[in-house]
Order: structure tokens, then sequence, then C-alpha cells
């Protein structure tokens, strides 16, 4: 059984269609690049994934569980929507890192949040506080930041900004690690120093999505492919099957503009 299940997803601002009855699915260690111009949607679908905008049509399951289906009533309650986010950690273009926290105070932040809507919660306040601590330095460790955990954002370069990022998706431990043009911000050097971070991330058997413009990342990384234009999904197959056996026009006219670029 797949780990995610995306069936007939649409999304709509304004009467403008921007999700065209997306479907795919993706099995858990899988790596899902998604490339395409700007406008096709590519964010749009994140966000519709991490509940961050609610599609106005479609299903979507993890591990079996249906979290989202447009033909059923749902609850609208923010502890519900918060519960079905878990399952997916967002890492956005621009960080998105709060600038008056510390990079560890800002990968402990939504965990701490969390563990105050536990019952036992004043009883253990400082043992739970410990244990995201821990956490938290094990995986700023992890993303090679030990020496500088005690820093501000400003403080940091865009690259070691996007790896604090990056651990606070995985504090929470979700089932898809989801990514938003992660290196678009970033010089060429850093840009190579968070796609190995990526890397590790998926020779880890990480499963992720992840919405990129780096096409030899994605050939090398990815698992499956989906390229997007015009919210419709035009292709979608084995790195092999739409970067060297392209079967649409509008596939080909893509990866030949970016390679001109």
């Amino acid at each position: 059984m797949p780990i995610l299940e995306v069936e007939h997803i649409c999304k709509s601002f304004e009467g403008t269609e921007v999700l065209k009855d997306i479907s795919f699915s993706l099995e858990k260690s899988q790596v899902l690049s998604i490339i395409g111009s700007s406008g096709s949607g590519k964010t749009t679908l994140l966000r519709c994934l991490n509940f961050l905008e609610r599609p106005d049509g479609g299903v979507i399951r993890v591990n079996g569980e249906t979290l989202f289906d447009a033909g059923q009533t749902l609850s609208s309650q923010e502890a519900e929507i918060r519960k079905k986010r878990l399952h997916f950690g967002l890492v956005f273009q621009s960080f998105n890192l709060f600038p008056q926290y510390t990079a560890l105070q800002n990968v402990m932040l939504a965990k701490e949040l969390l563990a105050k809507e536990q019952p036992d919660y004043k009883a253990r306040k400082k043992e739970i506080h410990g244990e995201i601590e821990l956490l938290a330095e094990e995986l700023l460790t992890e993303m090679g930041l030990a020496d500088r955990m005690g820093n501000y954002p400003h403080q940091l370069s865009g690259g070691q900004c996007q790896r604090v990022a990056i651990a606070r998706a995985l504090a929470l431990r979700p089932d898809i690690l989801c990514f938003d043009e992660p290196t678009s911000a970033l010089d060429p050097e850093l840009t190579g120093e968070v796609l190995k971070v990526i890397k590790g991330l998926a020779d880890q058997k990480m499963t992720m999505v992840i919405v990129t413009h780096e096409m030899a990342f994605a050939r090398d990384v990815a698992d499956h492919v989906i390229f997007m234009d015009d919210g419709y999904i035009v292709e979608q197959g084995t790195p092999e099957e739409v970067f060297g056996n392209t079967q649409e026009e509008r596939t080909r006219q893509f990866l030949s503009r970016f390679k001109k670029n």
C-alpha cells in the first residue's frame, strides 16, 4: 500500500483553476520530484498536502488513512487540522524561521507547543523539555550545525538557515518530508550544501516530495518524477522515463529551455 495517495485534487482561487485533477501515489522510502515552470501549481499542491490550503475536490490518504475527502464534511477545528498536518513536514523556500529565536529554539518550538497539549505536561514539564532539547540538538548536529545552535537566523548563512528549517521539519517525525524549492534563494555554493543534506536523507530512506528546479538533482535522487504545467500533471514516471524518454511535447520544451539556461 502506498504511503501517500492523492486522487483528483482540484483547487481554484477566485475562479482561477490552479490544480486540475491531480492524482499520484508514493511508496514509503521513495523520493518524488515535482518539476515545472513557475505558476504551474507545484507550491499550491504542497500547501494542499500540508493543509495550508483546502482543496476544492479530491482525496488525500496517508498510510491508508483518509486525511481529506471533499465528499465528506470535515472538521475545521484547528486541533484536528494540526493533527493531520503532522503527517507532513514542510521546508519552505525562504526558511520561515522565527528571527527572535535561536536555531535550537526554532527546532524545539513546534514540539514544545504540541507537548503542552499532553495531559501530563505540567507534571513532566522539565523532563519533556529536556527530551525535546536533546532531540533538537541531535538534529542540528546531524545538519552540521553543532556549533551554531545558539545563533539567531540573522547570524546564519542562507544554507545554514535552510538546514535549521530541515531540522525543524524533522523534529516532528513526519511520515513525509516536503520541500518547496529549497535552494531557489541560495547561491550555487550554498545550494550544494543543502542538496547534500537532502541526498543524505534520501540515502536514509526518508519519504520525500521535492519541488525543485535542480534538474540534475531531480534525476539523480528521485524515484518518481512529475512534470506539471498549467495546473495539470502532464507527464510522470521514473527519472529515466521523464528525462531520458520524454513522451510529451510540453515536457520536452520545458527540459530544453532549462538546459539552455
